[in-house]
């Protein structure tokens, strides 16, 4: 993450020169990485936009402008904040330094308020340059990575056109996640946000059968490829060429074209990800009793937690440590699966336990139809030559295949988050634009990771976490793809961002002035700036240093600074 980015810098700011006794050590402004950045797969300043909204009253910034400039932080990396507010399952939590206190920030929850606060306030996203260069590039797929690197690209002046092969954009976010988790009024605001920056757009048309990829070379300077992975993964057992068995990718990417299959009322489906998770939830909703069928046990399950506590309340009935080994047939339809016992074994390259046959243990289930989500992949089409044998699209850590004027990201690279997809975009633009404007491409000098231990956690009040409401599980069938969470208010956002650490970089608390009975820490005349120290007044005693709550400050001798 974070590529393609000069160094950054130790930020110091001094003022004379050591003439103390004492100790030869002085303190230091030393911004550290925090680690819920550092877990963000796109690198987004979270600690940024959070320390926005919480200090605005503080430097007595309008509120509302405090939420318009910290939107316009997350989007100088993320253009669809609304989108992963409500999709992502928020990696950057897990690694927050809150956690060791009263409980991680709500990282997700405050980018999904910025997200639709921006729309409500129809914000528009900024350009960095009004220069337009001549070059064109074609991006093939409108899925998070398609829509990120046209997104960085026209913001640097770029002439951009997107390729689609479905009747609408959002790739997978539109075809392969229900409405009730996504809106579908939110993709198109945000996509609507990123196609006004002048990117063009053209549906329905598949690259490889409507438009030769050779073509495409001719015709632009440069091509992104974002297909996804909307190929489907079969069971690999007998009788699973029934008409009332799916992949989790088509049964989904069907109800979510307003085409829903016939499913009946007696509903299995296998696997523990996401798509499963999601289709079960969806089959539930068009009236079917349903049943997950997973080879591991529920600690094992690879989907979000949260989608899988909303299928648990909704009351889906989860079949662990079993694996489909034949689908039984009736006058061609699909009637039964008999299904193996399993037992966890050693861990597999996964990390998780691997699944164990138990000899002899089998059983059967009614079914009246059958979704195997175990995986997906790439539906190649016209575009075949880009697969390389077993792996699909292979990019290098800039995002450039061995293929002429070809970059790509996304999940045709592998599956991953929609916010890992949308970084992936980003660097394959960054470096379209590197080449085209003869800039080196180099990958960033990553920042110390500022730990708990290095944080002062008594010095901050403690605060509960604000957490979204949600509908009541026996409310949600009435009406049924309504979107079960709510996006937090605005008072509750500034005090979620009030919990914010601001882990590493100074928050202007004054700990270090308060502490120094030199006069050698001098409070900066404009707000916001960093404060001063004076080495010719410091005696190199710890104080300031020892006393920062954020890890700012460090000591060190200056022989030891460059």
């Amino acid at each position: 993450m974070g590529l393609l980015k000069k160094k950054k810098k130790i930020k110091i700011k001094s003022v004379g020169s050591s003439g103390a006794e004492h100790s030869p050590r002085r303190p230091y402004q030393i911004e550290k990485l925090a680690p819920c950045m550092d877990g963000c797969p796109q690198g987004t300043d979270i600690r940024g936009f959070m320390m926005k909204i919480a200090q605005a009253e503080k430097y007595e910034m309008p509120q509302d402008q405090a939420f318009k400039e910290a939107w316009e932080i997350l989007t100088k990396t993320n253009p669809l904040p609304a989108v992963c507010g409500r999709v992502c399952p928020h990696p950057c939590e897990d690694d927050c330094n809150r956690k060791e206190k009263e409980g991680a920030l709500g990282i997700n929850n405050v980018e999904r308020f910025l997200g639709d606060w921006a729309l409500d306030h129809n914000l528009k996203l900024v350009k960095l340059t009004d220069d337009e260069h001549p070059e064109k590039i074609a991006v093939i797929g409108a899925g998070p990575a398609g829509l990120a690197c046209a997104y960085h690209l026209a913001r640097r002046g770029y002439m951009v056109t997107i390729f689609e092969s479905f009747p609408n954009v959002g790739g997978m976010l539109r075809y392969g996640i229900p409405e009730y988790r996504l809106p579908r009024d939110i993709i198109d605001a945000e996509v609507q946000n990123i196609l006004d920056m002048g990117v063009e757009l053209k549906t329905n048309v598949t690259i490889g059968k409507d438009i030769p990829y050779d073509q495409l070379q001719k015709d632009f300077d440069a091509i992104f490829v974002g297909i996804g992975a909307h190929g489907g993964k079969l069971l690999r057992a007998p009788g699973e060429d029934a008409p009332n068995v799916y992949s989790g990718v088509e049964y989904l990417r069907k109800v979510n074209s307003g085409n829903p299959p016939e499913i009946g009322d007696k509903v299995v489906v296998i696997g523990g990800g996401d798509t499963a998770v999601d289709a079960a939830r969806v089959a539930l909703r068009l009236g079917a009793e349903v049943t997950i069928l997973y080879r591991r046990t529920r600690n094992e399950m690879p989907a979000i937690e949260e989608e899988i506590v909303g299928a648990e309340d909704e009351k889906i009935i989860f079949h662990f440590l079993a694996a489909p080994i034949e689908v039984i047939q009736k006058d061609g339809i699909a009637v039964e699966m008999r299904c193996q016992r399993m037992e966890l074994g050693e861990p597999d390259s996964s990390g998780r336990r691997r699944p164990v046959p138990i000899e002899g243990d089998e059983f059967t289930i009614p079914v009246t139809a059958v979704i195997a989500a175990i995986s997906q992949e790439p539906a190649w089409g016209g575009l075949d030559h880009l697969h390389e044998g077993r792996d699909w699209v292979k990019v290098d850590e800039f995002g450039k295949t061995k293929y002429d004027k070809t970059y790509g990201g996304g999940d045709v690279l592998d599956l991953g988050l929609v916010t890992g997809a949308i970084y992936q975009g980003r660097r394959s633009a960054e470096t379209i634009h590197n080449h085209f404007r003869g800039i080196e491409s180099t990958e960033e000098e990553k920042q110390e990771i500022i730990k708990a231990d290095k944080i002062i956690l008594s010095y901050y009040e403690e605060m509960q976490r604000r957490e979204r409401e949600e509908v009541a599980p026996e409310d949600r069938f009435k009406n049924p793809w309504a979107e079960i969470t709510s996006t937090l208010s605005e008072n509750d956002v500034i005090a979620e961002a009030k919990r914010c650490m601001s882990c590493g970089v100074c928050f202007d608390c004054g700990a270090c002035w308060s502490y120094c009975g030199e006069n050698a820490i001098v409070k900066p005349i404009t707000p916001g700036e960093l404060y001063t120290i004076k080495f010719e007044f410091c005696n190199g005693c710890d104080k300031c240093a020892e006393n920062c709550p954020c890890g700012f400050l460090e000591m060190k001798d200056p022989s030891q600074i460059k």
